[in-house]
């Protein structure tokens, strides 16, 4: 059975971290629950960030690794996506979601931590780094689908946006400082050592998981085949337009934009000629897009709805992108700042929408489900535009695939666009029918 948008229903989340009236100057923050998640999220985040500059700078500067090789780094990180995906969700939804989260961090930890000892004792290779990326992807899979199952456990369905808009809004700060703590590690220390700071942020989200009272209720829906079950989640999703939708559009979009970032270390060390630390700085100040987005996400959806907000954001501002290809010394990195803040606003602001819509619209007993059906296919075209973004720079140059993954992004919003959010005010309210099962 299809599954279409639905009337509002009320179905509101318990929550362990607020009730009644919410203070208005901090919100869910005063909750010591929703607290510490955002600080460990926050932290992780930091670290993260800093891995995106550190591990492509350690391939280009220390291991001196081609346009090519560092893409094949950027595939591994999201190649676990298409590997593990599918189970991975059906496995969150029977399992208890923090416990998931928790393992996550343990084995990232280790594996950030590898590269530092190796390059002390001179044994560290290419091909380590890529086993880093791809196991470090791997607990990505299970953490983040864990994470978007848990959320809706631990603040009432009210209090979505606002959770997702603070949590993103964590992340893009995080996103904002750690390029430049990279390029300023690299340039003062080595660019392995920024790798020690992700290996830190993942110990200090378990010690915040760690610290959350809240354990969520698995509910147990009876077991099945775990074909069975991983075949019910890609039907919901394929039977919803709005969720098909964002799910295709995801696809080019992040196809697009992966291929963008795993060349653009190479592209401004390489041919528009900054320093590691300016590189660094430049791309944090890009990221101040994403803390733009994240919190202009709520009063945008009020004053024009979510539904046409989400467009505006993932539609009408992609093609502002295609300024980021000219930049050169000078004046015109102004431009590719200018750029990039406009596009990075727009995706965030998107995701802190959907995402909310997605917690309270999809059945708990689903969400994992439904969640790691999108993002294998949102995430599996990751490695693939990492892939296609190499070639194309080894066949033509750095700058014209670029100009080819940018343009490509530039055009993805027209899948929205062909779905029914053009002609809706406001994302639904309320819990979707699940699909019947057979």
């Amino acid at each position: 059975m299809t599954s279409t948008p639905t009337t509002p229903t009320s179905s509101p989340a318990s929550s362990p971290t607020a009730s009644g009236a919410r203070p208005p100057r901090f919100g869910l923050l005063r909750g010591r629950d929703f607290r510490l998640l955002w600080i460990g999220e926050s932290a992780s985040s930091l670290g993260s960030a800093v891995t995106g500059v550190a591990l492509p700078l350690v391939a280009v500067t220390t291991l001196d690794a081609s346009a090519f090789v560092v893409s094949v780094l950027a595939a591994a990180t999201w190649l676990p996506w298409l590997v593990i995906g599918l189970p991975a969700g059906a496995w969150v939804d029977r399992l208890s979601r923090r416990t998931v989260m928790l393992v996550a961090d343990y084995v990232s930890m280790a594996a950030f931590l590898s590269v530092p000892i190796t390059a002390a004792l001179g044994l560290l290779t290419t091909v380590q780094l890529i086993a880093v990326a791809l196991v470090a992807g791997t607990a990505k899979v299970f953490f983040a689908t864990a994470y978007r199952a848990y959320l809706p456990s631990l603040v009432q369905e009210k209090d979505l946006l606002e959770a997702n808009a603070k949590l993103q809004g964590g992340e893009q700060v995080a996103n904002l400082a750690g390029p430049g703590a990279a390029g300023l590690v690299a340039q003062l220390f080595t660019a392995v050592g920024g790798l020690l700071v992700d290996a830190a942020s993942f110990a200090v989200s378990a010690l915040c998981l760690h610290g959350v009272r809240h354990r969520e209720v698995v509910e147990k829906a009876p077991r099945r085949r775990l074909r069975s079950e991983i075949r019910e989640g890609l039907r919901t999703v394929v039977g919803d337009p709005l969720l098909r939708g964002n799910m295709l559009y995801g696809c080019l979009a992040n196809l697009a934009l992966t291929g963008y970032s795993s060349l653009l270390v190479v592209f401004l060390v390489g041919d528009v000629g900054l320093s590691p630390a300016t590189t660094g700085v430049l791309i944090a100040v890009t990221s101040l897009g994403g803390v733009i987005g994240a919190f202009a996400a709520r009063p945008l959806a009020a004053r024009v709805g979510s539904a046409r907000a989400y467009l505006i954001g993932k539609a009408l501002l992609p093609p502002t992108g295609l300024f980021i290809a000219c930049a050169d010394q000078g004046v015109l990195l102004v431009l590719f700042a200018v750029a990039s803040i406009v596009i990075v606003a727009g995706v965030v602001a998107g995701n802190v929408l959907f995402s909310g819509f997605v917690q309270s619209y999809v059945p708990a007993t689903l969400i994992g489900r439904v969640s790691t059906s999108s993002q294998v296919v949102n995430f599996g075209a990751m490695p693939l535009g990492a892939l296609l973004a190499g070639t194309l720079a080894v066949t033509l140059s750095v700058r014209a695939a670029l100009w080819v993954m940018l343009g490509v992004f530039a055009l993805s919003g027209l899948i929205l666009l062909a779905t029914p959010l053009r002609r809706m005010r406001d994302l639904p309210t309320g819990r979707m029918e699940p699909p019947a099962t057979h």
